[in-house]
């Protein structure tokens, strides 16, 4: 899949934009702060429902507008596909496949991308939230209908909390709560799933990860991914108890969730009550990611964290492009390069050149590797400026 032409109203630095693209490489080069990221990040948006930037989509608005919209003419083989999707800054996002409307939601069962970008360290570095949603990011890519799961445990955790600090603000005990067993029961079921959902993947992205780390380093650094699991009394979110939580066991996790969940909320339920929060369930879980036997966050170098990062989003483009029946999805690179040395730029573009279409931007033409330059793209002020092998209009 590539998108052949990407259409921007109001989006960011953006009045209006209109792009032809095609397979192969191409690079977006521009000062920092001229848009480049802009356009890169609206096709990040129609298959995560996110920016890899913000948290929310009001700072995507074009200043004094009232919605953005971004179109995509997506095309696999014969086939095309009109996708597009209207950001509110009042009311609900609203989206449409062909000119017909359907839910948000739908988007990333059509619109299949990966992006890396200078943020990704954070994958490695950063806190436990980053981790869970690279994994659900790449979920919702595999199997759209796990979106509507999260959103409904998203829903059970806000009442359940509600509940929990109401009780402790009258100082209700247990006994006094029927109402807390009822939300529990939800919050089983859908956590669950998606906590066996998380190990599945976790394991299906052992083999890959350690193609794509040994591809960009040429180092057998064992790189390694492990679930910790709150249900099974890790608690990666409590600042100090991250990097000392033992990882579950693969195997271990993905038996019998209901009931471990279950015994760790039994278990648990007090100090929920004294604290007034969710303690378990797998908005407090995390992965552990090890080189050579050592947590990778603390341990490994900047050198190691990059490649890592890299191989972990390389790893997740292997499978969409194995799952998906409709081809390759968009490879996309935001000022990846200039943070990479000379021989680590080389084996990443060596790496990526068998995918049909690839994104690439940069502040500097001379970081981007040579195989990767093949048409060039000048930014300028939300402007496309100059192109060369192609021709748009603005």
């Amino acid at each position: 899949m590539h998108v052949a032409r990407l259409s921007l109203t109001d989006y960011r630095n953006y009045e209006r934009a209109e792009l032809d693209l095609g397979p192969g490489a191409t690079v977006f080069v521009g000062r920092n702060g001229q848009g480049k990221t802009n356009l890169v990040e609206s096709i990040g948006y129609l298959s995560t429902l996110g920016s890899h930037r913000v948290s929310g989509d009001q700072a995507l608005i074009r200043a004094g507008a009232d919605a953005a919209i971004v179109r995509a003419l997506l095309t696999h083989g014969d086939r095309e596909l009109l996708v597009e999707l209207q950001l509110n800054r009042q009311g609900a996002n609203r989206a449409q496949l062909n000119r017909s409307p359907v839910k948000t939601r739908e988007l990333p069962r059509y619109a299949h991308s990966v992006l890396f970008a200078p943020e990704d360290l954070a994958i490695v570095r950063g806190e436990p939230s980053v981790r869970r949603r690279m994994l659900d990011e790449l979920l919702v890519q595999r199997t759209p209908r796990l979106a509507g799961v999260m959103a409904d445990y998203d829903r059970v955790l806000r009442q359940r909390n509600s509940l929990l600090k109401s009780a402790r603000a009258r100082g209700l005990a247990a006994d006094k709560l029927p109402t807390l067993d009822i939300w529990d029961e939800r919050l089983i079921e859908l956590g669950s799933e998606l906590i066996d959902q998380r190990v599945a993947l976790v394991a299906e992205l052992a083999t890959p990860v350690a193609d794509a780390y040994r591809s960009i380093v040429d180092a057998d650094h064992a790189p390694e991914l492990r679930p910790s699991l709150s249900i099974d009394g890790a608690d990666p979110d409590d600042e100090g108890l991250a990097d000392a939580a033992t990882p579950a066991d693969p195997a271990v996790a993905a038996a019998d969730t209901r009931r471990r969940f279950t015994e760790a909320l039994r278990v648990l339920r007090p100090k929920e009550l004294e604290r007034g929060i969710t303690l378990v369930g797998p908005h407090r879980d995390d992965v552990v990611l090890l080189l050579n036997g050592l947590p990778a966050k603390g341990y490994a170098s900047h050198g190691e964290s990059w490649s890592f990062a890299l191989a972990l989003r390389l790893a997740s483009a292997e499978l969409l492009r194995r799952d998906s029946t409709t081809g390759d999805p968009v490879l996309v690179l935001d000022d990846v390069f200039a943070e990479l040395d000379r021989l680590r730029r080389e084996r990443l573009a060596a790496a990526i050149g068998g995918f049909e279409q690839v994104l690439v931007t940069a502040a500097v033409l001379e970081d981007v590797p040579e195989p990767l330059t093949a048409r060039i793209v000048h930014i300028d002020a939300g402007r496309i400026v100059e192109e060369e092998g192609a021709t748009t209009d603005v």
